[in-house]
């Protein structure tokens, strides 16, 4: 009988242990590059995106705002974005493979107005551990194809010829 107990205790603890040594990594041309913590992410300022699934409910998701964590890691920004800097680009890479891509110059609030956020909640409850711990959220696009699931890295890059 206590196996039985001890399992879901077990599991359930597993899963702490995995979300709470989770990282997500900040590199590639970057000035600072990252690895933050859940608790590093909460301590943040908070922003929320709102995205309609699939059935065209429209969820509310709470994180950080993608350009306050490129800031951080000392990504061209506002001014600094001119230029070869323009030519700049955030891949999201996800645990599952998934990737998308984004310029640097529609995150950027002097040249658009996106509402693009790294979220750990939704509706006020924790990601699903098979869609978390972060999800990728474009707000206002047609498609939810670059909101992504499972987010485990954000790398800028330089097109280059």
């Amino acid at each position: 009988m206590k196996k039985i107990f001890l399992l879901p205790l077990f599991l359930a603890s597993g899963i702490a242990f995995t979300q709470s040594s989770y990282k997500l990594k900040v590199s590639g041309e970057v000035q600072q590059p990252l690895e933050l913590s859940l608790s590093d992410l909460s301590k943040m300022p908070r922003k929320e995106a709102s995205l309609k699934d699939k059935e065209g409910n429209v969820h509310t998701s709470t994180g950080v705002a993608v350009s306050d964590i490129l800031a951080k890691a000392g990504v061209p920004s506002g001014k600094e974005l001119h230029g070869e800097n323009l030519s700049k680009y955030l891949l999201v890479k996800c645990t599952d493979g998934y990737r998308v891509l984004f310029s640097l110059a529609e995150l950027d609030a002097s040249i658009a107005e996106k509402n693009v956020i790294i979220a750990d909640t939704v509706d006020g409850k924790p990601l699903l551990e098979k869609k978390g711990p972060l999800r990728m959220i474009a707000e206002g696009e047609k498609k939810p194809a670059r909101s992504s699931y499972q987010v485990e890295s954000l790398i800028i890059g330089h097109v280059k010829d």
